[in-house]
């Protein structure tokens, strides 16, 4: 079984949004980040905000922050809500015209097959996918000073380096 882009690109969108705790990220943001169409994130953005996973901002310093808390978030759920269907095989679907569906064992075989990916995702939820804003390859940003969160957390109580001076001959 093989997710959707959209599916991916919609569990990446959460997991950034996440990083970025409370701070609202924009579009344009995510879609460098990802180098993802700004199109098709647009879309599941959209997607993600009327499922309630997002809240979203308008204006010129809107943007978008996640909608539930990440324990709230599961895995499974957001699947189910951005994949189209699950229609493995053919029989799976509607219109099916498979000749041998009555006596067919494989459908079952496929359908356990799903229920139990379905089940192991729904044991997860974004809390427990979740990274911190350092792991990103480009870290979810502080639109003023450009510095990932955990930069801005931390950067009072770094120590500087000593400063190697050559010794004098």
């Amino acid at each position: 079984m093989q997710l959707t882009m959209f599916s991916d690109l919609a569990l990446r969108v959460l997991m950034y949004t996440q990083a970025a705790g409370d701070r609202l990220v924009t579009i344009d943001e995510i879609t460098g980040a990802y180098n993802v169409s700004r199109a098709h994130l647009n879309k599941v953005v959209n997607a993600l905000t009327r499922a309630g996973y997002l809240k979203a901002v308008r204006g010129r310093a809107g943007g978008v922050r996640l909608g539930k808390p990440p324990e709230e978030i599961g895995i499974g759920n957001v699947i189910r809500a951005t994949e189209p269907d699950f229609a493995l095989v053919e029989c799976f679907a509607t219109g099916n015209q498979c000749v041998i569906t009555k006596c067919c064992r494989l459908k079952g075989v496929l359908d356990d097959a799903l229920q139990a990916f379905l089940t192991t995702l729904d044991q997860h939820t974004l809390a427990t996918i979740a990274l911190k804003p350092r792991e990103f390859p480009i870290s979810p940003r502080h639109p003023r000073h450009g510095k990932a969160q955990d930069d801005l957390a931390t950067e009072n109580v770094r120590l500087k380096p000593p400063v190697v001076r050559p010794k004098a001959s």
